[in-house]
Order: structure tokens, then sequence, then C-alpha cells
């Protein structure tokens, strides 16, 4: 049988980038404990546009853990204390009656604050943008086992493709780094036959777009604690080591021209 949650929450509000944020206290009363994490600030935000007041703003889109557009420093947590759960998946039975829950925004000088609990993630967008692709030719589609592939191969490329891109990782590093994104995004790629082609040139570019915006790696390993999808460091090793290839191999292509 469903409980009833009686809470108080410490949300985050920012009218803007520019302006000045504080915290506001709320009482969040009577949350069946089989409503999300989200469906609680639904109730919350219904009961504050009936007062006349200006709802809370925050992430979201699926809900499903799928989409990577939701995501809040829950307690101090990026996406809250249950491991490999996205924001939109964790439910309230997972807090106590009673219970002071504290709501922020992502905190990372690349993710400005939009408004509330709202942030721009575009800086992951670019590092994408710079090489998170393959050029395939055009014509019939081939055989589907054209291109044969070792089980382990594949199973890497969809361990790293795993990644939603919530920034979680960003969020959750002392030093703001995205070397956890950056390194899911090439290597799901970079392992593959079909990513080949434009593997070192993919490499060097995604790397140094991402250096324009984050911090460095200092191997604290909070990144892949936060994760939602439990996405190994591991990536991160592949990504260096390819990095340091990518800047022989495009030297000598660029001597070649």
């Amino acid at each position: 049988m469903s409980r009833r949650l009686n809470l108080t929450l410490k949300v985050w509000r920012q009218e803007g980038p520019a302006a000045n944020g504080h915290f506001e206290v709320y009482k969040a009363n009577e949350i069946p404990d089989d409503a999300s994490f989200l469906e609680m600030l639904d109730i919350v935000n219904e009961g504050l546009i009936a007062e006349g007041h200006t709802p809370i703003e925050f992430p979201h889109d699926c809900r499903e853990g799928i989409c990577g557009t939701c995501g809040v420093m829950i307690n101090g947590r990026a996406h809250g204390q249950e491991k490999g759960t996205a924001t939109c998946q964790l439910h309230m039975r997972k807090f106590n009656d009673g219970d002071t829950i504290v709501i922020e925004p992502w905190r990372a000088a690349a993710f400005p604050i939009v408004r509330d609990l709202v942030v721009d993630r575009s800086p992951l967008d670019k590092i994408v943008e710079a090489g998170g692709y393959i050029s395939a030719p055009t014509g019939t589609a081939p055989d589907a086992n054209e291109i044969p592939i070792p089980k382990e191969v594949a199973d890497s490329a969809m361990d790293a493709a795993a990644c939603i891109g919530c920034a979680a990782c960003v969020a959750a590093c002392p030093n703001s780094a995205a070397q956890l994104f950056t390194s899911a995004k090439i290597w799901h790629l970079n392992s593959l036959p079909q990513g080949q082609a434009e593997r070192y040139r993919r490499t060097e570019a995604m790397v140094e777009t991402m250096e324009e915006f984050f911090g460095s790696c200092t191997n604290h390993g909070e990144c892949s604690e936060a994760c939602p999808k439990e996405i190994s460091q591991d990536f991160i090793a592949y990504m260096n080591r390819d990095y340091i290839k990518s800047k022989v191999v495009n030297r000598r292509l660029a001597g070649q021209r």
C-alpha cells in the first residue's frame, strides 16, 4: 500500500543567468511514495500555480531514463543517492517522511544556469559536433553480417553508447571534467569497423573541443559513480591512448598533403 510523505524542499531559484540565485523552502505534503522525483516536483508546481506563484523550472523530457534531459543535485549528489538511476527514475519511496531535500542545478562553469534548476548544456553538443559521427557512403543497404564484429567489441561499443549525455559526470567531478562523456562518445565509434576511417581525426577534434570548456581529469572516480548508466572509467583510458596516437597520425597525414 502506498505511503504518503510530508517533505521539506530547499530549492534553488534563479530568474536568469545574470540574476542572483537563492534557496527557497517549500512544503511537499501528501506525496505518494510511488511517485517519481519529477512527479513530486510536478505536484509542488501545481500547488504553486494554484497560489499564483511562479512554478519551479526543472529539466525533463522522456522521463524514462533515456533522453538525458533530466538531472539535478539532490542532497549534494548528482541524480540523488541511488546508483545507476537518473533523476526521472528515482522514486520517493527512497526518502522518509519528514525528510528535508536540497535540490540544486548542475554546478559547473561550462553550464550557466538558464533558470532555477535548468542549465545550458550545449558545450556537450559542441563536443559531439566536433567529430561524433561517421561518414557512410550512400547506396543500397549492406547485408547485416557483411562486416563481422566480434562480440566483445560489439559489447564494448554498446556499453559506451549507453551514455545519455545527462552531464551528471561533469556535475559530480571536482574539476568539472567531461572526460567520461567524451570518451564514451568517442569509443562507441572508435571501437567499431565503421568508425575507423575518421578515428584519429575524430579523437583529436573531440578531445580538444572538450578542453575548451571543461576541466581536466584527475581520476577522482566521481564521474562513473554518479553516472546513471554506470559507464566505466576504462573508456577514459581508451580515449587518452587514442588521443596520443592521433597527434602522431594526424601530423604524419598533414605532412603528406
